[in-house]
């Protein structure tokens, strides 16, 4: 992996949470909170250019990086791969190469190969910040830390002692490795009640180390017991093939959370999905629109997450 951080340890690009000090991820969370508190600086990143450069289709995460940067006070320039010269056969190293040379600080990068952003970290000017977006099933750093944000805000800023589940198809997701590394490093899992759980079928779960630590089952139903967040997962059905699922009705009465089903977790129990939502094979309606839900939250915490994040790269 492209390091992250330069020789005096300050963080150079944000490309995932794996390895991430304890300190710089509870104080990118303080930040965010600040901000979320009304404590923004909107001319923090006066003067500098910030560029969305998607190869994959976004909406929470390309839209709340560009009201992030607005915020901010940087110009925001938005790439769409679909009317760009890499329809033409552009690489990506020449295309961020191009922009870079147009004066551009930092790039926020969703690609779908795994270890796609590092790589164009690895090849950018020393100057220049690049923030990973999501690529392939490895990483997505800043849904991680707005979960944790999200978590906190829910219960409490102490994650140390709480049962968290994460729910559905953890192999093809990069939401849910953030996820875990964030939870490890804060502490989750370490003991003293603390457990982290992953449940879904054996197909959809992944086969390497990821899930180290982590209480893992397929009953649904067991797995709720008492837990205090419950994470869902969006079914990746462009990433996955045939056959994983024997049909979504199944997977939704295996796996779906219904408002019944959300009694067996603790009675404030948080409810958290990254979006986008299949409302009926995940999640019900009466869940996702409930009052345990914080979905929505989410979304706002991704703007805040996002400012102290470039905040800490660029200001």
């Amino acid at each position: 992996m492209f390091p992250q951080t330069d020789s005096h340890g300050r963080l150079r690009h944000l490309l995932t949470l794996e390895g991430l000090p304890r300190a710089t991820l509870v104080r990118l969370l303080d930040r965010a909170q600040e901000i979320t508190d009304g404590q923004a600086d909107d001319r923090a990143l006066a003067g500098r250019a910030v560029c969305t450069l998607f190869f994959e289709p976004s909406t929470r995460t390309r839209m709340s990086f560009q009201r992030a940067a607005q915020r901010l006070g940087a110009d925001v320039l938005g790439f769409d791969a679909s009317t760009s010269s890499t329809t033409k056969g552009e690489s990506g190293r020449d295309t961020l190469k191009t922009i870079e040379a147009m004066g551009v600080d930092a790039f926020v990068v969703r690609h779908d190969e795994d270890g796609a952003v590092a790589a164009l970290a690895a090849a950018a000017a020393p100057g220049t910040a690049l923030v990973n977006a999501g690529d392939g099933r490895h990483a997505h750093p800043t849904q991680g830390l707005l979960d944790m944000l999200t978590l906190r805000q829910a219960r409490g800023d102490d994650l140390a002692g709480l049962r968290i589940l994460i729910v559905g198809d953890v192999r093809h997701s990069r939401v849910a490795r953030s996820a875990l590394h964030a939870l490890r490093t804060l502490g989750v899992g370490a003991g003293g009640g603390s457990e982290i759980r992953v449940c879904g079928p054996q197909a959809l779960l992944p086969d390497d180390d990821t899930l180290a630590g982590c209480t893992v089952g397929h009953d649904f139903d067991a797995a709720l017991e008492g837990v205090d967040a419950v994470m869902m997962l969006r079914l990746q059905r462009e990433r996955m093939a045939e056959g994983l699922v024997p049909s979504l009705q199944a997977y939704h009465a295996a796996y779906g959370l219904t408002a019944a089903r959300l009694r067996r977790a603790a009675p404030d129990a948080a409810v958290l999905h990254p979006g986008p939502i299949n409302r009926g094979v995940e999640i019900d309606d009466e869940v996702a629109d409930g009052p345990q839900s914080m979905i929505l939250r989410q979304v706002a915490n991704g703007v805040a997450v996002r400012m102290a994040v470039l905040e800490m790269l660029l200001a």
